[in-house]
């Protein structure tokens, strides 16, 4: 076994063992109140129903032959209850008039029984919901196929996710993993199944059913965590499609490298939409447009239809920008694209609709050159 190690690892794995946090799967949350209120609400019905027992005791205490000393107390009245309330029934308080034994039965009964479901209730639920969780994990496990595995839970894959959303991709379909307990509480709270650890380990990928997943997309903060977390999930997966995020050009040749099938440099792609929009404003919210999906102009690539084989690029009714044809990607105005064929595919301009999903999903992998 081998290790790859990166300018500023050492750094970074020293960080991983300050926060390490046990790989763990968060299905996402259903609506139900919090375990520390149902506890504490729990615990204030068992006093209720111990201190109304008591009062019912000392008010009634005359009723009551104490062993020790004859007479009963409030402390005695509380003895009293704890210890019938729970069943142990040491005998030496014991009701001694017929008001305080009809009582005993018409009140102070009821008042064990209700006091017993309270603990127990709250033990059974507690086991319940623990084995109600394991089989959903179960299940969610054996059905996940074919699905999209998003690492790094920040603007960028924030961003990346609500992009396949728009897309068509269901919530269920995706899974969020990230290092932060905090921010998978945040991806679980909007639907999505979470895993909470280091990336850049096997068995966190594991758990996200990475080598079942057909795309990995990889949006960490850092370049060196990056190419790891590409290098883990191409050895556990060769037919994912892998998209990473780097934020300094020199890197994205090392990515591809590791087994990314695409690299966007972050930096350098904000850098030349600045450019752009210093030189033209207009042409620079066009751009921001095209690449924010569900709203004014969407970049998508479809199929080419039947009706559309024999033509040329600029005859089809949409705006076509590229035509991809193999392992190729030509211009619209490439001689080389001469007659659409029917395994073409096009990237047009469309405009979108709201509440409407454009274009379909390019969910294949990759050809590789």
């Amino acid at each position: 076994m081998f290790h790859v190690k990166l300018p500023g690892h050492d750094a970074m794995a020293r960080q991983a063992d300050e926060h390490l946090v046990t790989a763990q799967v968060k299905l996402p949350k259903r609506v139900v109140e919090r375990p520390l209120r149902q506890v504490a609400r729990r615990l204030a019905m068992a006093l209720f129903v111990l201190i109304s027992t008591a009062l019912i005791v000392y008010a009634d205490r005359d009723g009551y032959n104490d062993n020790n000393d004859g007479k009963v107390d409030l402390l005695d009245a509380f003895y009293y209850a704890t210890v019938t309330l729970s069943t142990t029934g040491y005998g030496d308080i014991v009701p001694a008039s017929d008001i305080a034994r009809v009582v005993n039965i018409l009140v102070i009964t009821p008042l064990r029984v209700l006091f017993l479901i309270i603990l127990v209730g709250t033990t059974l639920e507690v086991l319940t919901e623990r084995t109600r969780e394991e089989f959903r994990l179960n299940r969610w496990r054996s059905q996940l196929r074919e699905h999209t595995v998003v690492v790094g839970f920040g603007t960028k894959g924030r961003s990346a996710m609500q992009t396949l959303i728009a897309k068509g991709l269901k919530t269920e379909q995706i899974v969020i993993v990230d290092p932060s307990a905090k921010v998978i509480e945040a991806a679980t709270a909007d639907g999505f199944v979470g895993v909470v650890g280091d990336a850049t380990r096997s068995d966190v990928l594991l758990r996200a059913e990475a080598q079942k997943a057909r795309q990995i997309v990889i949006a960490t903060q850092r370049d060196d965590t990056a190419v790891l977390v590409t290098l883990t999930a191409r050895q556990l997966n060769r037919g994912a499609k892998i998209v990473a995020a780097v934020r300094e050009e020199e890197n994205a040749p090392l990515l591809r490298q590791s087994g990314a099938d695409a690299v966007i440099t972050s930096a350098s792609a904000a850098g030349r939409l600045l450019g752009l929009s210093v030189l033209s404003p207009s042409a620079g919210t066009v751009m921001e447009d095209l690449i924010q999906q569900g709203s004014g102009l969407d970049l998508v690539e479809r199929p080419v239809i039947k009706a559309e084989v024999g033509m040329g690029a600029r005859e089809t009714e949409d705006l076509v920008v590229s035509v991809v044809r193999g392992h190729r990607l030509l211009g619209y105005d490439d001689p080389a694209v001469g007659k659409l064929q029917l395994t073409d595919r096009l990237i047009t301009i469309v405009r979108a609709t709201p509440g409407h999903v454009t274009g379909v999903p390019d969910l294949r992998p990759l050809p590789k050159d």
